[in-house]
């Protein structure tokens, strides 16, 4: 088993987000280390992109931060290799937009990655029908074992939606609302619906981001899904604290304690 798979055998899991570079490459790397280490499951690392289209103002804020500090895919892939080195061993998928991998050199961002340790891949801006480049680069790279993750949303059609988790690999991440990353006041009223429209097609584990606030929902989110994406309030939390690794950790034992 890979460490996605082990990750899942106790759920639901708790999968925070957070970008490399922000509020400084440093100190990024010392809150996903915390993270990692009091109570995440397996992390979404962010790779900063100038034009991050599926994610909201906080989100882009941070990102744009960590660009004007002079982040980039090589020194990602570094502090991805930093934190392995630092004992690190939850599962760290790296979430980020398809332009830099493509100036990077897709097969060679592929292979570096696996390298450096990371576990699978999020790209929110590359559709299943326009993935082929990039699964022959994890085919060709031995990457079979590092997921690309596919992304489902309540807009989906049911053709569509058949296809793309009827082969899924690692998890689905589930949108639970239509727009863009953010916090909400509510959870979705139709979400145990749609979750339960995707496990008809699919064995993969179901776990849900986008709107999600508050180890209260998490928790909520939790009794139907199979892990929970925490993005905006982990970023905004963390990035607005004067001690952010121990925001950190306190930010991970809540809503590990909230799913246990």
């Amino acid at each position: 088993m890979n460490r996605i798979e082990n990750a899942f055998e106790t759920r639901p899991i708790f999968m925070p987000y957070f970008p490399l570079g922000y509020p400084d490459l440093h100190t990024s790397v010392d809150v996903i280390e915390a993270l990692a280490k009091n109570g995440a499951d397996l992390i979404e690392v962010g790779l900063s992109f100038s034009d991050p289209l599926a994610d909201g103002p906080v989100i882009q804020k941070a990102t744009q931060v960590a660009l004007e500090q002079g982040i980039t895919v090589k020194k990602s892939l570094e502090a991805v290799k930093e934190l392995r080195e630092r004992g690190v061993d939850i599962p760290l998928v790296l979430m980020g937009y398809y332009n830099p991998m493509l100036a990077y050199g897709l097969e060679r961002f592929v292979c570096d990655a696996i390298e450096a340790g990371a576990d699978g891949f999020i790209v929110p801006d590359l559709p299943l029908e326009e993935a082929e480049e990039f699964q022959s680069a994890l085919d060709k790279t031995g990457g079979r074992d590092h997921p690309l993750i596919q992304m489902l949303a309540p807009t989906t059609p049911d053709k569509r939606m058949e296809s793309i988790a009827r082969d899924a690999q690692g998890f689905i991440y589930l949108v639970s609302v239509t727009g863009v990353t953010g916090e909400r006041k509510s959870i979705s009223e139709g979400l145990a619906e749609l979750i339960v429209r995707v496990r008809e097609h699919t064995s993969a584990p179901v776990c849900v981001g986008f709107g999600i606030g508050t180890p209260e929902q998490a928790k909520e989110v939790g009794r139907m899904a199979d892990g929970v994406i925490v993005g905006t309030a982990c970023v905004r939390t963390i990035g607005e604290s004067k001690t952010p690794v121990e925001t950190a950790k306190q930010f991970a034992a809540e809503f590990q304690r909230a799913l246990s």
